[in-house]
């Protein structure tokens, strides 16, 4: 045989070796396609199952000054490793040791129940053996770790602590329903723990970190946990709260509804210029107590028919229309208005003055039937105008917060199927409509901030690693919710309110502070309008000159009182009271407005110029004269001299009575055909109507004295 022939042999022969071979794994291929997928698919998810993803700590939610509210905190799940070699060894002598000491951690468990169950793993060579369900903690740790066999360690003694991370609030239930609640997650444990709610459900993702991949590796019969990927730490969220103020609030608006045993309350500080929330508390009966178990500031359950601190927003849509104005003069009659088939009472009704009240009496004296005159007598033939003007400042929609639950308000249109020929007027006072504790005080806030309207800050930064990534800054929702001249009448006519309407008893000398109150009864779908029933509020700012904080205070179904002025109110001024008693700036402020006061206001009261001259000469006083010839004079004073300015008296036109005397002041009034009522003692502070306006014989003027 020649060489050609050989090497064609041979190459021949190897050919039909790769093809026998190539049949024969392909076949097997095909076999086990067709015959064993579910025993490979076994061993797949048996691979799989040895793989686990892990989260790294959850990070922190803090106060604005970085005191922690939640946080995350170690405890360990304790197995046991009864096939490791080490184990086999001295089993059999130390186990009921062992087991005497795991009674003194878990003494829900006997000595022999420990040792029943741990003999039956020692016999089936279990690597993975859960000692107790129970987590424990660092200490016990520590403990644990001494105890017979396991302090051998991991691989002599088989001990093997899973470390987990739990969710812990140190300061108890403070702010919980804003700091928001945990769910499990797709992975079970604390590691799968997911934010549901709040301020852990709105940044789940930041709070979370980045997960990480742990792979169960059997290494001589053992399986050992490797970490293949690490996970990331989640990052911290920095609050606005301030947890003295938080503590303050919480505490303030518990004594209240255990006084009042009502069913629930809610109080909400915000810093007006930048709407941050520094408190906010939810508190709901629960038994005999009172605990954080809804967020009735934010959420659909606190969304109600607010009542009469919704009467501002009616009578300022009116006034910035100037359809009406605060000194025009409406008559409530005896404080009871039918309308179609439905009468509105007052609830001074049966008792107490009525008749002709100016807007701002009305206002301040919260009268139903008045504020219903007044946009009926404005708005009664034009009902989509009112309530256009309403969805114009955004009342209508939700703040969008970003938390899991948000009300949604509800403010009818005239379209609607259940706009009745009455909706007018309720609306007006508060009725037919629903509104969150957070968006009228969105409200209330916008007016001490000059009109500029802020969306409520809960966060003010994200932090990693002690450095801050993202910086919130405040949203302005509206720049001007009405104008200069209509803010500044609201603003006095909320001031009035506890100068000398509902919250009168309110009042203190140490600070001055505006708002409203509201009393709405609830709605029983059953039997209409309870009137056992009620829901008290107080909204308002402080200090009133210049704003520094908002506030508003819901009690709801309290028992025995039930007005605003008296259940709400108080724990408004009591929150003032601690706010005052902790912000310095205040203090400084209250001070240096005082100072300002006394060197502001002449010691020579403004009067008759004989008079007036008179104490000068008395008390060796320089001044200089008015020129020409004057009745009536104000006085200008400096360190040196008081001059006096001639006082005229202009046909209908409101005089100036400011810095005279109480009897001077009603003479000059009534001089010039007008009435006069005082309140207060001393010289004359305020005047209402204003000097300078437009007025009409016979007309009121209310002077405050000082």
């Amino acid at each position: 045989m020649n060489l050609r022939k050989i090497i064609l042999a041979r190459y021949g022969l190897l050919l039909i070796t790769l093809l026998l071979f190539s049949a024969a794994l392909v076949s097997k291929i095909i076999i086990i396609q067709l015959t064993g997928s579910e025993k490979w698919e076994a061993k797949l998810k048996s691979l799989e199952d040895r793989t686990n993803k892990i989260q790294g700590n959850r990070g922190n939610i803090c106060s604005y000054d970085g005191r922690v509210l939640a946080t995350s905190i170690p405890f360990y799940q304790i197995r046991f490793d009864l096939g490791a070699p080490g184990v086999r060894e001295v089993f059999s002598k130390e186990v009921d040791a062992l087991c005497s000491e795991l009674t003194k951690v878990f003494p829900d468990k006997s000595k022999a129940q420990f040792k029943k169950e741990l003999t039956i793993a020692y016999q089936k060579k279990s690597g993975y053996h859960l000692v107790h369900p129970r987590k424990v903690n660092f200490d016990e740790l520590q403990r644990i770790k001494d105890f017979p066999i396991f302090r051998r360690g991991k691989y002599a003694g088989g001990f093997i602590p899973e470390q987990e991370y739990v969710r812990f609030t140190p300061h108890g239930k403070l702010a919980l329903r804003t700091i928001g609640l945990m769910n499990k997650g797709a992975y079970g444990g604390a590691y799968g723990s997911v934010g549901i709610s709040g301020i852990e459900g709105k940044y789940e993702g930041s709070l979370r970190g980045e997960e990480g991949l742990i792979l169960q590796q059997n290494l001589s019969g053992r399986w050992v946990n490797i970490t293949s990927v690490e996970p990331e730490n989640g990052k911290d969220i920095i609050t606005t709260i301030d947890i003295y103020l938080q503590d303050v609030v919480e505490n303030l608006l518990k004594e209240q509804l255990i006084r009042s045993e009502a069913e629930y309350g809610a109080a909400i500080l915000m810093e007006v210029e930048t709407g941050k929330i520094r408190a906010i508390a939810n508190l709901g009966r629960q038994g005999d107590n009172y605990n954080e178990i809804y967020n009735y500031a934010i959420g659909h359950e606190g969304c109600t028919e607010p009542g009469s601190t919704f009467k501002l927003v009616s009578l300022m849509v009116a006034l910035d229309e100037g359809v009406v104005d605060t000194s025009d003069v409406f008559d409530i009659e005896d404080g009871k208005w039918k309308v179609y088939d439905k009468i509105i009472y007052d609830s001074d009704y049966g008792h107490g003055e009525h008749g002709e009240l100016t807007v701002k009496e009305i206002f301040e004296r919260s009268s139903n039937v008045g504020v219903a005159k007044v946009i009926e007598s404005s708005y009664g033939s034009r009902e989509k105008e009112f309530i256009d003007r309403i969805y114009n400042l955004g009342l209508n929609n939700p703040l969008d917060l970003g938390f899991q639950g948000e009300a949604k308000p509800y403010i009818k249109y005239p379209t609607d199927k259940n706009w009745w020929g009455t909706s007018l007027e309720w609306i007006s006072h508060g009725y037919e409509i629903e509104l969150s504790p957070l968006q009228i005080l969105t409200f209330y806030n916008a007016l001490a901030n000059n009109g500029k309207m802020m969306k409520p800050m809960f966060v003010e930064a994200i932090s990693h690693n002690g450095k801050h990534e993202k910086t919130f800054r405040p949203e302005v929702l509206k720049g001007s919710i009405c104008s200069n001249e209509t803010l500044r009448k609201l603003r006095d006519m909320l001031e009035g309110v506890v100068e000398n309407g509902t919250a009168r008893g309110l009042k203190t000398s140490k600070y001055s502070f505006a708002g409203k109150t509201g009393t709405a009864k609830i709605f029983d779908k059953e039997h209409g309008y309870s009137s056992r029933r009620y829901r008290a509020s107080f909204v308002g700012y402080f200090p009133a000159e210049k704003p520094k904080y908002s506030c508003m205070v819901v009690i709801s179904e309290p028992k025995g009182a039930y007005y605003g002025g008296s259940v709400a109110g108080p724990v408004f001024r009591k929150i003032a009271d601690c706010v005052y008693a902790t912000d310095l700036s205040l203090e400084m402020a209250r001070q240096e407005n005082e100072t300002k006061l006394i060197i502001n206001h002449p010691n020579i009261l403004n009067g008759k110029v004989n008079e007036t001259k008179l104490i000068c000469d008395e008390f060796k006083i320089k001044y200089i004269p008015p020129e020409g010839e004057a009745d009536w004079v104000y006085t200008l004073e400096n360190e040196k001299v008081v001059e006096m300015k001639t006082r005229k008296s202009v046909p209908n036109t409101m005089p100036n009575v400011l810095g005279m005397g109480a009897a001077d002041a009603v003479y000059f009034i009534e001089k010039a055909g007008m009435k006069a009522k005082l309140n207060g003692f001393g010289r004359v502070l305020k005047q209402f109507p204003e000097p300078g306006v437009q007025c009409r014989k016979g007309q009121m003027v209310y002077i405050d004295l000082s």
